[in-house]
């Protein structure tokens, strides 16, 4: 059997407020990636700083926290093949939705770089630590 692996999306609260998240979603299991879990949640302040702590200093770091607080996301852990995490990072297209590639969920549906819809896990190692801060039951020793 093929070795299975599992990577972090956030549909964020700008995705949850336009009623964007079964679109996004669907995107990904047409591709023939499994939703393992997903829940609607508000994020608190302390778990988004601990979220976006390789941002601390940078001067978009207050708009990103701000942003994933304002209201509930959709957080899934989304399982697929070896490389999962690169398919989703490709299907969501450039951070900066003027750059990304018609067809991905940002070049289609985002309208900013503050507004842009969607987050991924940009590694094995980020989506490991991401997925057990929201989901700690979901992490393997």
């Amino acid at each position: 059997m093929e070795p299975r692996e599992s990577t972090l999306v956030i549909c964020k609260p700008d995705a949850v407020e336009r009623g964007l998240v079964g679109e996004i979603l669907a995107r990904f299991e047409r591709r023939g990636l499994r939703l393992v879990r997903a829940e609607l949640r508000s994020i608190s302040k302390e778990t988004a700083a601990q979220h976006y702590a390789e941002h601390v200093g940078k001067p978009f770091y207050d708009s990103l926290i701000s942003h994933i607080t304002r209201s509930p996301a959709l957080l899934a852990v989304v399982e697929g093949p070896e490389g999962t995490w690169q398919i989703v990072r490709q299907m969501m297209g450039a951070t900066n939705p003027a750059q990304a590639a018609p067809g991905t969920v940002r070049g289609d549906l985002a309208v900013s770089m503050t507004e842009n819809v969607i987050h991924g896990s940009d590694g094995p190692g980020s989506a490991r630590r991401e997925i057990g801060l929201f989901f700690p039951d979901l992490v393997q020793a």
